[in-house]
């Protein structure tokens, strides 16, 4: 019997030996996308992109991969385990796919243009809920659905350069 215990140091690492051996997926069935207005600055454009896929990856838990770990044993936290596609379009798209996301009924998460000027999530979620849903002046979108469907959600935006 072995009674040796790993160093204190040694941090722990996930077996990746049945990953290792299934066939990596390149192909998915849904898709994850996440549609910017346009007009935004390069940093407003990075800090909406990161707090639409939060509200993704937070209702979706299915959608994260299992953990990374470098070759020094070194953890890192999970991921999605698909793209994040990210489309842009003037003001008029985002309302036209705000609707399509809607009518389908799609997991959906918002940034409007209110939430630059909060500081939390508190103040985040009370200056979405004082705009009528019409009256949302939206600055971005993210979806996840069936590729198909998030398609025809952005129809007419493109991808973000």
């Amino acid at each position: 019997m072995d009674t040796t215990t790993p160093a204190a140091s040694t941090p722990a690492v996930p077996d990746d030996s049945a990953a290792a051996e299934a066939p990596a997926r390149t192909g998915f069935d849904t898709k994850i996308a996440v549609l910017l207005r346009d007009d935004l600055l390069p940093w407003q454009r990075l800090n909406v992109t990161s707090f639409l896929v939060s509200g993704i990856a937070a209702a979706l838990p299915e959608l994260i991969g299992e953990p990374y770990a470098d070759a020094d044993g070194t953890p890192y936290l999970p991921m999605f385990r698909q793209p994040v596609l990210v489309f842009e379009g003037s003001k008029e798209m985002i309302t036209l796919a705000h609707g399509r996301v809607l009518s389908r009924n799609l997991p959906r998460s918002v940034f409007t243009s209110d939430l630059f000027a909060t500081g939390n999530d508190q103040d985040n979620r009370a200056a979405v809920r004082a705009v009528p849903r019409d009256q949302l002046d939206i600055v971005g979108l993210a979806l996840h659905g069936p590729r198909n469907a998030v398609d025809r959600v952005v129809k007419g935006a493109r991808m973000h350069p």
